[in-house]
Formats: C-alpha cells, sequence, structure tokens
C-alpha cells in the first residue's frame, strides 16, 4: 500500500509582540526614513479568522515593505528573514486564494499569499528545525558553560591553551563547521536555523567569558567551541554512524577539551 501524503504545514514567524515584520528589511529602512507607517498585521490577535493583507503589493514581488504574506513549508528556514532574528513566536496558517512564489528552484519552501487562515500558535522552537527544542537547551545552558570553560583556562592558561589550539586546528583542518555542519544544514533545509543558532551561541559564549575576565584569545576560542556545540546538536540527526562522522560530532561537542557537553535526545 502507498504511503499518503504527509500534509504540508505553512509557517510565519512574527516579533514577539505578534506582528509581522516587513518582508524586506531594507525596504522597511527607507519607508521609514522617508516617516511613512509601515503596516503590519498581529497574528496573534486573529487565531482561527481569515485575515486579508492590508496593503497587497504587485504579485510576486517585493515592491514594499510589507508585501505579502510570506510562508514557509520548511521551518528551519524562518529565521532568514526576520529582521532582529530570535526570539520570535511562530504560527501555523493555511493560505487562501491565489498563491505564488518567486521559483521553485529559487526557494521551493517560500509561498506567498494576499490571504491567509491563521490556525493556531506552534512553538517557537520549530523555526530552528527538527532539533530546535535541543538547540534552545544549550543556548540556556552556554552562559554557565562559557562561566566554566574561562574558570578551567583561567586556572591553567598555558596547558588549556595548546588543548584549545590543537582542537582549533582539527576543527579547521576537517571544515567541520563551516563546510560539513553548513552543507549538511543546507541539505536538511535548516540553514537559517544553523546561522541564527550559531550567532546566539557565539554571542551567549563570548559575553559570558569576557565577563569572566580571561584574554581575548581565550573569548575568541570559547566562542568557537560553542559555535561547534550548538552545530553538532542542531545537526545532530544528521550524522551518520561511520568512523568519519563521528569524529567530526566529537570535534564539534568539543572532544579533547576535557569538559563533556550533554548531548539532549
Amino acid at each position: 500500500m502507498a504511503r499518503s501524503a504527509r500534509p504540508v504545514v505553512h509557517y510565519m514567524a512574527t516579533r514577539p509582540d505578534g506582528t509581522v515584520p516587513p518582508t524586506t528589511s531594507h525596504l522597511a529602512a527607507y519607508y521609514s526614513g522617508l516617516g511613512e507607517t509601515i503596516p503590519t498585521v498581529n497574528l496573534a490577535d486573529h487565531i482561527g479568522e481569515t485575515i486579508d493583507h492590508p496593503s497587497p503589493g504587485e504579485r510576486w514581488y517585493t515592491d514594499k515593505p510589507f508585501s505579502y504574506f510570506h510562508m514557509y513549508t520548511r521551518p528551519g528556514e524562518i529565521l532568514e528573514r526576520i529582521e532582529d532574528g530570535w526570539p520570535v513566536r511562530l504560527f501555523v496558517v493555511e493560505p487562501l486564494g491565489e498563491t505564488g512564489n518567486w521559483g521553485a528552484d529559487f526557494a521551493p519552501y517560500w509561498l506567498m499569499s494576499q490571504q491567509i487562515r491563521v490556525l493556531e500558535e506552534t512553538d517557537s522552537w520549530r523555526a530552528f528545525g527538527h532539533r530546535g527544542a535541543q538547540v534552545l537547551a544549550v543556548l540556556a545552558q552556554l552562559p554557565d558553560l562559557a562561566r566554566q570553560w574561562a574558570t578551567e583556562w583561567a586556572a591553567d592558561p598555558e596547558g588549556t591553551r595548546r588543548t584549545y589550539t590543537a582542537w582549533e586546528t582539527r576543527v579547521d583542518d576537517t571544515r567541520a563547521l563551516t563546510s560539513w555542519a553548513f552543507w549538511r544544514a543546507r541539505y536538511s533545509r535548516r540553514e537559517a536555523g544553523l546561522q541564527a543558532a550559531n550567532q546566539l551561541a557565539g554571542d551567549a559564549a563570548a559575553q559570558a567569558a569576557t565577563a569572566a575576565g580571561v584574554d581575548p584569545y581565550a573569548v575568541a576560542l570559547i566562542r568557537l567551541r560553542a559555535r561547534c556545540l550548538v552545530a553538532g546538536q542542531l545537526m545532530h540527526d544528521r550524522i551518520r554512524t561511520g568512523e568519519y562522522e563521528q569524529s567530526l560530532r566529537g570535534l564539534l561537542l568539543g572532544a579533547g577539551l576535557d569538559t563533556p557537553a550533554p548531548v539532549p535526545a
């Protein structure tokens, strides 16, 4: 018996107050500079309702700051067009009426429409992809982890420097973060989620390590460790059982740095 097709779910992300951000931040900045008010819609106020776009643009061009309702069928890509990044709220919507795209080859996980039904609000962690809940758990731990790593560095600066430098060399040589994790994220439609997680992890770790008083070189490597850790968590389900991929997994999770980081299931 043939499997039934999995239903397509359409997601829209909003600002924390529930309002839809501009389609493009560049046009938004331009129109705001002219003193014009940019229309928006608060999805949280319309759950269960059908709403029309307040000022639709030409189909399907981005000719206004907010030109159309912009939906994603791959939630791991949602954060690519959010003006302020994380945090967001996430809604499941149904496109109504005419729909379009910029071209299936260009962005097959996008869909535009000028009318939607707001079905429900869903867990915002989905914006990072299938392992978004694990990613948020790691991000919450990172300030404490970074302080712990900074304490270890301060206790033995020379020895820790050698350990981290050797680890950094292996990460660079294998391109575990810049190539392996990046391309796996792209293939699984989590590229935007990976970029956002990397930025959040690096910022959180750098802030905590700097406050702990370690030198700038230590801060940079602690920041890299945090970025690798969150990438390893996000892409954990895409790591095969072969020896080489398991070695890359180990590098991302900090193998050889003496403080194993937990891997949420």
